[in-house]
């Protein structure tokens, strides 16, 4: 009895050691794809929060009103961001970083000051159109806590230095005439600002027709053009 049993074990282990290896396929996603769907849920609720933010204002949009839109619960919002406040300040970052990044490519793009500074006023003219753009102007100082009040700052400070060394460029090489260089800059800044305040995407004028016309405007002024 003994040895049958012996000889049955062999078998049982020669016919698992020859079957075709089982490929085990795990329920749970991998890493990239996990991180990649974190992601997407994220920007999910940046946009949502964008657009309340924008209509109806930050203190007066909840995040049980964010959540309903994305039909989940506010735990689930809170398994992304850890407040309000931290949703708000990933909104009027990725407005500003939009500024930053279009100052960056106009850098690289080349040409004299004013050229550059044509292009970046249309494309920052353009950015304030968008939800993120719209969050920078709509969104006071006070909105944010302490600490992201002083990064909110900070962008802004950069975005001021980065239009004022175009202008500069400009001063260097001729292309621009002005008095101010600082004045300037602080005069382009709100006026391309103050688009984010009026513009809507249903109204008469596109968002391109918006940039063409106050670069012609900030560029060449009012006056009537003489013969």
């Amino acid at each position: 009895m003994y040895y049958g049993a012996t000889q049955t074990s062999k078998g049982i282990l020669n016919s698992m050691t020859n079957s075709p290896k089982k490929v085990r396929v795990s329920p749970w996603p991998k890493h990239d794809e996990r991180k990649r769907e974190r992601n997407l849920k994220r920007e999910a609720v940046l946009h949502t929060a964008v657009e309340m933010f924008n209509e109806k204002g930050f203190h007066s949009t909840t995040l049980d009103e964010v959540a309903d839109a994305l039909n989940v619960t506010k735990p689930t919002i809170y398994h992304y961001f850890s407040s309000k406040d931290e949703i708000l300040f990933e909104c009027v970052q990725l407005g500003l970083q939009g500024i930053l990044d279009a100052a960056d490519a106009v850098e690289k793009r080349g040409g004299n000051g004013l050229e550059r500074l044509k292009a970046l006023m249309h494309d920052y003219v353009i950015i304030m159109t968008r939800d993120f753009g719209k969050c920078v102007t709509r969104t006071a100082d006070h909105e944010l806590s302490g600490e992201s009040r002083i990064q909110f700052r900070a962008l802004k400070r950069e975005i001021d230095a980065a239009v004022r060394r175009v202008v500069m460029a400009g001063l260097q090489d001729g292309s621009v005439a002005v008095a101010d260089p600082r004045l300037v800059t602080f005069c382009i800044s709100g006026a391309l600002n103050w688009v984010a305040r009026w513009f809507e995407e249903d109204g008469k004028l596109t968002a391109e027709e918006v940039a063409h016309s106050y670069v012609e405007f900030l560029v060449n002024g009012l006056a009537p053009r003489s013969s």
